[in-house]
């Protein structure tokens, strides 16, 4: 007799992104560069190494289940309230609660086609129905097709990055600020904020800003460089943030990873030196993709996604040739941004070796209009 549910045996064993360990292992070779994760390699704060190192000798005890301190840390930060604020093993995390509260099997929810792929899996997993809006011919999430498609089907979740994974553009406070009027009531707007720490001017609507059908999701991976640690909030209207309390497991953020945060909260002056380090890399990168004769997209994340000049074919047979070089990168799977290469931003000597694997890769498959 099977042992799991029908949906369970039906479901593919796979995880939404091969890891470069994985990688590794199958190619038995280590990275020289690490550039496809959208890890920060300009690492956390020292003073969030000091952190964690403290309360790693007192990880005999649990940390405290209804992370107060580090609640009240970001509260502070943002000028919000601790009863605005829900804290998860990252945003993966997070998205995982949110969709085992808000969906049952045969539910609707929306997202653009070529998004960011964990928060299809864990849709998938509950059974609930992805319907999909293709990104616009700038590679920029259709903000006005997304809240087209959720009026007509009136959707469970309506997911939405500002800045975007995987092209690395983004809308103007402005256009959020009409999404959020114009979606359904009984839709929940998932906003996924993992980069907005790296965001321009004018990307962001204030934090302040809240709805009942409204969600925004923060993370501590990208800019504060600690995405091993997992450790991310999701912001909202107080009865709707509560709903995690339900589901969420209480001892999941470590008590390392607590103190980790508020360190990191309070080392704002470290913050700001790395994203101008990021800026600097992004540059960097957009200079290599121009002298490769590919286009490299306007990025507010820190990574750049490169346009090739072919197709998903070329760009697929590119990536293998960078890989087989020692260097980590990965690239959309779905067209048409499956042209497109991603790399993260990166140290100069990390980037150098970028440049290296793809000019030598170049040689061996040619280019576009040769194949």
């Amino acid at each position: 007799m099977p042992l799991f549910t029908d949906l369970a045996r039906s479901l593919p064993a796979t995880v939404p992104f091969v890891g470069p360990e994985t990688l590794e292992r199958r190619m038995g070779q280590a990275f020289r560069a690490r550039l496809g994760a959208n890890e920060s390699v300009f690492g956390p704060s020292p003073a969030v190494v000091e952190a964690m190192a403290r309360a790693a000798t007192e990880s005999w005890a649990y940390g405290d289940p209804e992370q107060y301190e580090l609640k009240r840390a970001i509260a502070a930060h943002h000028g919000i309230g601790l009863e605005n604020i829900a804290i998860g093993e990252g945003i993966d995390g997070l998205l995982g609660h949110l969709v085992h509260l808000a969906t049952d099997p045969g539910d609707t929810v929306v997202t653009s086609y070529g998004a960011y792929p964990t928060f299809n899996y864990h849709v998938a997993g509950h059974g609930a129905k992805l319907d999909f809006v293709p990104y616009r011919p700038d590679a920029h999430e259709d903000a006005e097709a997304l809240v087209e498609r959720a009026t007509a089907l009136r959707p469970k979740l309506l997911y939405f990055a500002n800045p975007d994974n995987p092209t690395g553009s983004w809308h103007d406070a402005r256009t959020i600020e009409q999404m959020i009027d114009a979606v359904p009531e009984e839709t929940i707007l998932v906003l996924d904020e993992a980069y907005s720490d790296l965001a321009p001017e004018g990307a962001l609507t204030p934090i302040t800003l809240m709805r009942p059908n409204l969600l925004r999701f923060r993370t501590f991976s990208k800019a504060y460089g600690m995405a091993g640690v997992r450790v991310a909030y999701v912001v909202g209207e107080p009865a709707t943030v509560a709903q995690f309390d339900k589901v969420r497991n209480h001892f999941g953020v470590s008590r390392i990873a607590q103190a980790g945060a508020i360190a990191a909260l309070k080392d704002q002056a470290f913050l700001v030196d790395v994203v101008k380090k990021i800026a600097a890399a992004r540059a960097a990168l957009a200079d290599i993709a121009r002298r490769a004769n590919m286009t490299p997209l306007a990025s507010a994340t820190n990574f750049v996604a490169i346009d090739c000049g072919g197709d998903g074919d070329y760009a697929r047979g590119l990536l293998a040739a960078v890989l087989k070089r020692g260097v980590f990168i990965r690239m959309p799977g779905v067209a048409p941004l499956d042209r497109m290469i991603r790399v993260s931003a990166g140290r100069p000597d990390d980037l150098a070796l970028f440049e290296d694997a793809l000019f030598s890769a170049i040689d061996e498959i040619g280019r576009p209009n040769a194949r």
